[in-house]
């Protein structure tokens, strides 16, 4: 005897629970997983058994690729070094990430994953080293003849050794300038470790708006002028066309 029997609700639900449960769970761990590498994302614990504390302040670090090295700015501390950066261990550390001309990628394999830097662009990464030690940093980003030696050395260290580290850099650095960062801007390769004791306060912002010598218009600025410019066209197509233009009212009813 042939079956007629051709359909089943519930065996089509039992047939597809399994798949079906498998792709949620798998979503839902895509999905936590990549929000929680954000590198954008604030840091809210310091190492799998530590929240970071509601009060703490992360260390404020500004980046800069150059041909073919990294500048890097302490805002809080009014230091600038080339090619070694530093960082206490277990306080989280905010960068805010540039480039002058060309882009790249800072890596540093020990600390987080890379993050890309390019000129009139900022990125940012959040991250926090957990134990002391001497490690690599480099571009992953391959960026013309001196891109393998485009390396630094960031050390994670005490808060006493880091407040130890930035008297050395304070004690035997000069001044960063326009004219010295001009300098420091020119392509060249293997570039020692140099401190800066003091920099222009706004240099890394110039650095950014692609403004740093005299005379130049800083990009931000021409935005916000051609922000400017676009809301009084858009403002006077509204004021001919009498659809858009509102009712007068009558002063004496004010």
């Amino acid at each position: 005897m042939i079956p007629s029997w051709d359909h089943s609700t519930m065996f089509e639900l039992v047939v597809w629970a399994a798949p079906l449960l498998i792709i949620i769970v798998l979503g839902a761990m895509t999905w936590i997983g990549t929000h929680q590498l954000d590198p954008y994302r604030s840091l809210t614990r310091i190492d799998a058994g530590r929240a970071v504390a509601p009060d703490a302040q992360p260390l404020e670090v500004e980046v800069v690729s150059l041909d073919w090295k990294w500048l890097f700015f302490y805002p809080k501390y009014g230091i600038a070094t080339v090619n070694e950066l530093a960082a206490p261990v277990d306080m989280p550390v905010h960068f805010k990430l540039t480039s002058t001309a060309m882009m790249n990628s800072f890596f540093i394999p020990s600390l987080a994953g890379q993050v890309y830097t390019m000129p009139g662009m900022q990125t940012v990464l959040n991250a926090v080293i957990n134990q002391p030690g001497d490690f690599d940093g480099f571009s992953s980003n391959y960026s013309g003849h001196g891109f393998t030696d485009m390396r630094f050395r960031f050390l994670g260290m005490s808060q006493q050794k880091f407040d130890q580290w930035v008297a050395k850099v304070r004690a035997d650095g000069g001044d960063l300038d326009t004219q010295a960062f001009d300098r420091l801007n020119q392509p060249s390769r293997a570039e020692p470790v140099h401190y800066y004791a003091r920099f222009d306060a706004d240099l890394y912002h110039r650095i950014l708006n692609q403004c740093v010598d005299p005379g130049q218009m800083c990009m931000d600025k021409m935005m916000h002028i051609d922000a400017g410019r676009t809301a009084a066209t858009h403002g006077d197509a509204m004021s001919d066309d009498p659809s858009m233009v509102a009712p007068a009212h009558d002063a004496a009813t004010h």
